[in-house]
């Protein structure tokens, strides 16, 4: 309808105070000129021109129109711009894939956990228990780093999955992942959700790496068939086992100490400054668009070192190798743009992302394990 002199519609029923909606667009986005307007289905409608680029419309309403449960869009129809605001629907989240998930991968990690126990499941399967505190400790390290994204993510106002544990050979897991829906509201909000994870794991990993340096090393011989891991062991690990336990090279640590040094090379890997890493998002909210050019020369930093380490050192750099050539793939992909991409994160931000890059290589070896 066309807008008559005095008209208002009411922004939301549960604000203390009445708000028109229109006035405040238009104080909002004065750039965007609205020469009609209409109401249907509980979705407001704006006919208007956009002095500016449409995006930045876009940018400035989506924050404080989320705040109050509505959802903002802009079309392009018949020649015209049709900015389109409606009540946010919050659907029930459907849980059955995390679920179902989460189980099989208690299974898989139960199962080969079992074998750092000197089991054989494949001989004995009546003693897959035996795996079970390695898997409390791996699940509990992976699950605490994607409920730190999930829980800041939420307070963000973003729209993000519960964790999908991935289930798989070898220890059991590739780890866990959650599944962000829709914008990411400001730089601010990029770094939070982005380094809460490696903050809360690694918290996760340290506990996990004092209880199970605290357990008495594993008596058990080798069977036939066994792969040996060896370890490298980084530098927060070396400096927890320097106060609740000692290690050596002939030693087999416990399953559930080898569940927090699992967790330390997640959370470094996790952090390499790249793509969509976690990382990544840390360091695209620390520099803006300038992040590109870090996240662009990773990759063949990675290369160079897997082949330094292959053909100077004669070990296996085959780990380096896979993440430089997967973050080459994040990178081309490049990173999503926050809606407010303008925001100071202010010193304590800057200073705390430092920080955890810094404990993010007291983490990682140069070849951490092999087989």
């Amino acid at each position: 309808m066309n807008e008559p002199d005095g008209s208002h519609i009411d922004i939301a029923d549960n604000t203390d105070s009445e708000i028109n909606i229109l006035e405040f667009i238009r104080s909002e986005v004065p750039d965007f000129k609205i020469y009609e307007y209409s109401y249907e289905d509980g979705a407001y409608f704006f006919s208007g021109t956009p002095t500016n680029d449409p995006k930045d419309v876009l940018k400035r309403l989506w924050i404080p129109l989320s705040t109050m449960g509505y959802g903002v869009q802009m079309a392009y129809e018949l020649g015209e711009y049709i900015l389109v605001v409606a009540p946010i629907e919050e659907k029930p989240e459907r849980i059955r894939w995390n679920v179902a998930l989460a189980i099989v991968t208690v299974f898989t990690t139960m199962f080969f956990g079992s074998f750092f126990f000197g089991v054989n499941p494949f001989l004995h399967p009546e003693q897959i228990t035996a795996g079970l505190p390695f898997t409390l400790a791996i699940m509990f390290v992976l699950g605490s780093h994607e409920m730190g994204h999930y829980i800041v993510a939420k307070r963000h106002g973003m729209k993000t999955s519960l964790p999908y544990f991935i289930p798989f050979i070898g220890i059991g897991t590739m780890g866990a992942i959650i599944k962000h829906r829709g914008p990411i509201p400001s730089r601010t909000a990029l770094f939070d959700v982005g380094i809460a994870g490696p903050i809360v794991g690694l918290i996760a990993s340290i506990i996990v790496t004092a209880i199970g340096l605290s357990l008495p090393p594993l008596d058990i011989v080798l069977q036939d068939g066994f792969l040996n891991y060896e370890l490298s062991t980084p530098l927060l690990f070396t400096f927890i086992a320097s106060f609740v336990g000692k290690i050596s090279n002939e030693m087999i640590i416990h399953p559930v100490a080898f569940a927090g040094w699992i967790g330390m090379l997640v959370t470094a890997l996790n952090l390499i400054p790249a793509g969509q890493l976690d990382g990544g998002h840390i360091m695209r909210a620390m520099l803006g668009p300038r992040a590109a050019y870090i996240s662009a020369v990773v990759p063949f930093i990675l290369l160079s070192l897997s082949l330094f380490i292959y053909f100077v050192l004669h070990k296996n750099g085959f780990m380096w190798m896979f993440w430089g050539l997967l973050i080459s793939l994040f990178s081309v992909a490049g990173h999503p743009e926050p809606m407010e991409d303008s925001d100071n994160l202010g010193s304590g931000r800057m200073l705390l992302g430092i920080l955890m890059f810094l404990a993010g290589l007291l983490c990682i070896t140069l070849i951490p394990i092999q087989v």
